[in-house]
């Protein structure tokens, strides 16, 4: 598989089609409410719009996320549309009644190429208290299992906050079960309604981030986090302790603006949906004119000129550290990643607040 220029184009594009979900998710970045916008993008402007991102090549890769996408009647209108322009579309959907059998055989006879449902607690009581639905668990279940049934490759998301981090030996069986083929791990950052949710210590972190590298060994299916980019680091070291394959890389994977974008529903291009400065809007200007040319773009692709603690540390092309929550804790996309407990030796500057507390024993 050719390697992705991340200057060029994005591993993955996001397009929030609509903020619009049944649900009240304590964690929710989009703060959905039950009714649509009135300033979405359109049929005609959402074709438009995949029309646009085809020019980034072929075999793009496009989530079609919310809120609820399925909120939506003209979601499964947008996967055959995709698909047929040579995109890889996949879904997204909130746990409702909308996620129905019905439903996701539309979206595997349209040609989707993964379905992603979120499982954030490892019982009906845990998850349906988390996503503020009851039912939200069963309903959650039983369509990962029509995706099988249909075919279609599912992906489980996990959100990691205190309320959530000790379930997660028990979701893991459960991703085994449901014969999943990716584990995304997304580490809370602290924007929308998630800003009344207690994220987990550093510390923690490290730690969870350890038992996420033994399931990525341990298991059929693939993990990866999300917004927790120093997952690559802590696989390194330890690949290095164990055996000595490991140490820095001379590239990593994704962090926003960096082989990642995001569409709003109303059309602004921002990084990631967790950093919100707008590039524009793709009602004005090419999305792949925003990410390859844009300011903001190019900056947060200079791994060189991050700040703190991440500027400083040997494991920054590999990682680069979650520029999302550095934002939304300090106001500086370019500066250092508070969840991340590692100090770079020689590193003698200043530490984000939350490390700083920690190591002070407050």
């Amino acid at each position: 598989m050719t390697p992705v220029d991340t200057d060029e184009r994005p591993f993955v594009l996001i397009w929030e089609v609509t903020q619009a979900c049944e649900l009240a998710c304590e964690h929710c970045r989009a703060d959905a409410t039950p009714d649509r916008h009135p300033d979405e993008l359109s049929t005609a402007q959402g074709k438009a719009l995949l029309d646009d991102v085809r020019r980034f090549g072929d075999g793009q890769l496009v989530v079609l996320s919310g809120g609820d996408p399925l909120a939506r009647e003209d979601t499964v209108e947008f996967v055959d549309y995709g698909t047929d322009i040579g995109l890889r579309m996949t879904v997204t959907p909130s746990g409702t009644r909308s996620l129905s059998t019905g439903a996701v055989r539309a979206l595997a006879d349209a040609g989707v190429k993964q379905l992603a449902v979120s499982i954030d607690g490892a019982t009906p009581g845990s998850h349906d208290s988390f996503r503020g639905e009851a039912g939200s668990f069963e309903q959650t279940v039983r369509a990962a299992r029509d995706a099988r049934e249909a075919g279609v490759p599912l992906q489980v998301n996990t959100t990691v906050c205190a309320q959530t981090v000790d379930d997660l030996p028990a979701i893991r069986d459960l991703v085994r079960e449901l014969d999943a083929v990716l584990w995304s791990v997304f580490f809370l950052v602290p924007v929308g309604r998630g800003r009344v949710l207690e994220p987990v210590s550093p510390e923690r972190a490290e730690r969870v981030m350890g038992f996420l590298d033994e399931v990525s060994r341990e298991e059929d299916f693939g993990v990866k986090t999300t917004e927790a980019p120093h997952f690559r680091r802590v696989q390194a070291q330890r690949a290095q302790s164990r055996d000595g394959d490991g140490g820095p890389r001379r590239r990593g994977g994704i962090t926003a603006g960096d082989g990642f974008a995001f569409v709003s529903h109303t059309g602004d291009v921002y990084p990631s949906g967790f950093l919100p400065e707008s590039a524009g809007n793709v009602a004005d200007d090419s999305i792949v004119d925003l990410y390859r040319d844009s300011d903001l773009f190019e900056t947060l692709r200079r791994k060189d000129e991050l700040t703190g603690k991440c500027g400083a540390c040997e494991f920054r092309q590999v990682c680069g550290g979650s520029r999302s929550r550095a934002y939304a804790e300090t106001g500086d996309p370019m500066g250092s990643d508070p969840l991340c407990e590692y100090v770079p030796e020689g590193y003698d500057g200043p530490l984000p607040e939350r490390q700083a507390s920690e190591l002070a024993g407050d």
